[in-house]
């Protein structure tokens, strides 16, 4: 996929999609084929950081005693203290209104096990366990700043039940050249992690969030 390509398919979006009061995200969609999701290694599941900031700060909570609290209350939105586990051992109702307000978690390695035992259910539904990958599994004595700031631009790419994986990208106020580059992050990974790379992906689109579907590549042809 040409950078070309991707900035004329935002051109497009830009000049088809209604005009809102708020800035609509950017939304990248990847169509895949040829993989068997029952197959571990035909399933994707991976978190880069895109160059660019999508213009968005994800709502972070932290699992995590009293050695990281001060620092977690300071650049976290939510934290969840060690002596309060036993508060959320069988409140379900609760447990799913937390993972539904944050999108990243974060544990203290120390608490790892504890968290699995008791958020496991709730966050593992929703894909949103800490994940030792990402980063997100520090260990006691971490400085979380440069953990945090590196988490905000964090992006996942994740199959789940479907062969499709779609995430924002970014804003429209964002310039093009910004957007064209995180699209072109998030897409040459994907493709280096794919078995068949490029036969592995059917079609690549963008879209703003109240607007028309544009198939990357298209675009291109139809100027030409």
């Amino acid at each position: 996929m040409e950078k070309q390509e991707v900035l004329k398919a935002i051109k497009e979006i830009r000049e088809k999609s209604p005009k809102k009061k708020f800035s609509q995200a950017v939304d990248l969609i990847i169509n895949l084929q040829n993989l068997d999701l029952k197959k571990p290694e035909h399933k994707m599941d991976i978190s880069l950081q895109l160059p660019f900031f999508r213009g968005r700060k994800p709502k972070i909570c932290a699992f995590v005693d009293a050695q990281l609290g001060t620092q977690a209350k300071k650049l976290c939105d939510t934290i969840v203290l060690k002596e309060d586990f036993a508060k959320w051992q069988n409140n379900k109702k609760e447990q799913k209104k937390l993972a539904n307000n944050n999108d990243i978690f974060i544990s203290q390695v120390e608490l790892i096990s504890q968290v699995a035992a008791i958020f496991g259910k709730v966050l593992g539904s929703r894909g949103k366990m800490p994940n030792p990958k990402a980063g997100c599994v520090v260990p006691g004595a971490a400085n979380l700043e440069p953990i945090i700031n590196r988490l905000q631009n964090t992006v996942r790419l994740q199959t789940k039940n479907e062969l499709i994986i779609k995430l924002a990208v970014g804003k429209e106020t964002m310039k093009d050249e910004e957007l064209a580059d995180n699209i072109l992050s998030a897409y040459n990974t994907l493709l280096s992690k794919l078995p068949q790379e490029k036969n592995n992906i059917r079609f690549t689109a963008i879209k703003l969030t109240m607007g028309p579907i544009c198939k990357i590549g298209d675009a291109f042809k139809k100027e030409k």
